[in-house]
């Protein structure tokens, strides 16, 4: 995406961020939405948010897409990998070549698996809020062509907005309702999991196509994901009430 194409989508994409910070909005589908955001306007192949729970280990929030390899490499850096420095020091780690053995060395579990996925290169955008550091947006790369300033400028810019979001523009000072908002964020996000298993499983598709049937399903009635997950898991709500994925309508449910 270049020149003035790019740039009256990135003024969309603002606007339609801007649009959905209001009162009672759903954080968990903001974020997923800025996840795939990054992949659309920058040179990234996936792009994931992680924020630090209670402890200070980091938890994946949202993801560009819900691929199980991908999902497992955002989780590894609970242990090793540039999310984890960046998230401890503030400071950004932009193009990391994952082929160098200095890379290797560093995070051996991390570097091998991310390799293994088909990524050659990562970065790590911490996402703060003043001298307030509550987690990483991480960016991967399955071609080694570095990203320039301004992609990392945006990159930056997208990360703010997803800290805003997080924080739902609380001042730090109110360190006790943003932990629980983290807390019920991260919550949130282990019942959207669930839900999607369920799902797939249900409709024999995959877990992408499940999800993507899951948020259309809720932002159509303006329901959260993660109320109609509760529901869901509780057994309150009949799941044959949502539409499955397309594939599966036309003939591809299990039998």
């Amino acid at each position: 995406m270049i020149g003035m194409a790019r740039e009256r989508r990135l003024a969309e994409i603002f606007v339609e961020v801007a649009d959905s910070l209001v009162d009672d909005f759903d954080v968990i589908d903001l974020l997923q939405r800025l996840s795939t955001r990054c992949v659309e306007l920058l040179a990234v192949s996936a792009a994931g948010i992680l924020l630090a729970d209670a402890h200070g280990e980091l938890q994946i929030i949202a993801a560009s897409d819900e691929h199980t390899r991908l999902l497992e490499l955002f989780a590894l850096q609970q242990d090793q990998g540039p999310c984890v420095e960046c998230y401890r020091t503030g400071n950004a780690r932009t193009n990391i070549d994952l082929t160098r053995p200095e890379t290797t060395m560093a995070w051996p579990r991390f570097a091998a698996r991310a390799r293994e996925t088909g990524y050659v290169a990562t970065h790590a955008i911490p996402l703060r809020l003043r001298n307030r550091v509550v987690g990483a947006l991480n960016l991967f790369q399955t071609t080694p062509q570095r990203l320039g300033d301004d992609d990392i400028a945006l990159a930056r810019a997208l990360a703010d907005v997803a800290t805003i979001a997080i924080l739902q523009q609380r001042t730090l000072e109110q360190s006790h309702v943003e932990n629980s908002q983290l807390e019920t964020a991260l919550t949130s996000r282990i019942l959207i999991e669930q839900v999607k298993g369920v799902l797939a499983e249900r409709w024999n598709s995959s877990v992408d196509d499940a999800f993507a049937a899951f948020r259309s399903y809720a932002r159509a009635r303006h329901l959260r994901l993660s109320e109609l997950a509760t529901q869901i898991i509780s057994g309150d709500f009949d799941t044959t009430d949502i539409p499955p994925p397309a594939a599966d309508r036309a003939g591809d449910q299990r039998a």
